[in-house]
């Protein structure tokens, strides 16, 4: 359900209309919270003075819904009003109503629900054939929601950041960025305030979009919280929003006016392919091959390394206390999963909700391991590799380096809002030049210690 707060924040987001007829759409209704905050706002005149309004919810759960009933109902009283409460399943109805090219609405309001769609669903099979190729509900209705706009007409939406990056939702982007201009984004800045009553393991944005509109400056919003007692809001050009030479059409949610390093320095513009490094996901999933897994080192077992094993840049192997494990046996199983030891950088998977820094690198060097032939990666860590060999010393030292840099974590934060940190983005992100890399792991091995601040410096000489 969505905070009262926050559906009057969604519903001030609506700019002034000079239409006499409004025809909102709230997909998704629940008991009707953002509705009656859009509505409130009609009735208070506050910019969206319509001589007619026409609420079209929809909403599958019986029991919302005779409450959503009556709630619109007794709206008749403050507006010229008329409202639809249907009990369709949204996407099917919408994706009739967008064949048909009937009903189209200038607003809608929209929190939609979040969960996966399985490729061979029905959903999946209704919305190909509406031309929407998405992964989850709340994707679909906002697509379908776009379909079903008159050109011009707004749309406000809370929903996950999850969108805003990753192979999965680039066809959702294209499918966003061809049919809509973006105006607002606002970013919740802790990722359980927001929906208190929910267990959110990524932020949420509110997102407003104009059907087929012009696309100009976009303003970014921000607040801790659903109080928004500490709201900021910047506005960026676009080109900052999506990178005009971003064939993936990562969406951005810069935070400052200051540009990021990755923005700002035109050495940081390499692919990992083009600097002959690969990444992966660890491939020791250890619940599949539990029976391997050894809780100490000994003959005939090779290490096995978690998360849990770096701290900075140092490696804890063997570690005491370790849940899983601290080695791998090593036989004809095995083998196929695990690396030649040697030089790699890695970085965590995962990080906790409110967790400082997203990206955390560190290097593995082959000294911690005297004697052993071959290292297993756990599935929670991502691995720089040279084609699964291990990586020059200075290459390795380099890259984590540059994760490290406090502006390449605040870059990666401006569009990833998971918790998790995938090998497909650390793949899609720029890097600085293979030689670069090199010359930055050379001054890291010569350092003592590392803090930000000289990580940060660094990648500004390098930028210079």
């Amino acid at each position: 359900m969505t905070p009262s707060t926050v559906a009057r924040f969604m519903a001030s987001l609506f700019p002034p209309s000079t239409l006499d007829s409004c025809r909102l759409l709230d997909a998704g209704a629940g008991v009707g919270a953002l509705s009656c905050a859009f509505l409130d706002r009609c009735a208070s005149g506050e910019g969206l003075n319509f001589k007619r309004v026409e609420t079209h919810a929809y909403e599958v759960d019986p029991a919302l819904r005779a409450h959503l009933e009556e709630v619109l109902a007794s709206y008749a009283s403050r507006l010229h009003f008329t409202h639809f409460v249907s009990s369709e399943d949204f996407i099917p109805a919408a994706a009739v109503r967008g064949f048909q090219g009937s009903g189209r609405f200038t607003h809608a309001i929209l929190n939609p629900p979040y969960k996966k769609i399985n490729s061979d669903s029905p959903h999946r099979m209704i919305l190909r054939r509406a031309g929407i190729e998405t992964v989850n509900l709340y994707s679909a209705f906002v697509a379908l929601a776009l379909m079903l706009m008159e050109p011009g007409g707004q749309l406000v939406a809370i929903i996950p950041r999850s969108f805003c990056n990753g192979p999965y939702y680039r066809p959702f982007r294209d499918f966003l960025l061809a049919h809509a201009a973006i105006h607002h984004i606002h970013l919740f800045a802790s990722r359980n305030t927001a929906f208190r009553d929910d267990d959110v393991l990524q932020e949420n944005i509110v997102i407003r979009l104009e059907r087929n509109g012009s696309q100009g400056p976009v303003a970014i919003s921000n607040s801790t919280d659903d109080r928004f007692s500490d709201l900021v809001t910047i506005e960026h050009p676009f080109d900052r929003i999506v990178f005009p030479d971003d064939t993936e059409r990562f969406i951005h949610v810069p935070t400052s006016l200051s540009r990021s390093a990755i923005e700002l320095f035109p050495e940081v513009r390499f692919s990992l392919d083009e600097i002959g490094v690969g990444v992966s996901t660890g491939p020791v999933v250890d619940f599949r091959l539990q029976d391997h897994i050894q809780p100490d080192p000994g003959p005939g077992n090779v290490p096995l390394l978690y998360p849990g094993h770096f701290k900075g840049q140092d490696t804890l192997w063997p570690k005491q206390g370790i849940k899983r494990g601290n080695a791998i046996s090593l036989n004809a199983e095995t083998m196929k999963w695990l690396y030649p030891t040697g030089f790699y950088t890695v970085a965590r998977r995962f990080s906790s909700k409110e967790e400082r820094r997203r990206i955390v690198a560190s290097v593995v060097k082959p000294e911690a391991f005297p004697g052993a032939p071959m290292l297993g990666f756990e599935n929670h860590l991502n691995v720089f590799h040279q084609g699964k060999q291990g990586l020059p010393e200075s290459l390795a030292h380099g890259l984590a380096a540059f994760l490290n840099a406090a502006a390449v974590d605040d870059y990666f934060r401006r569009f990833n809002g998971h918790t998790q940190v995938n090998a497909t983005d650390l793949r899609l992100m720029k890097y600085p030049s293979r030689s670069v890399l090199m010359k930055l792991g050379e001054w890291a091995m010569g350092q003592k210690e590392l803090s930000e601040a000289m990580l940060d410096d660094e990648l500004r000489k390098i930028g210079g």
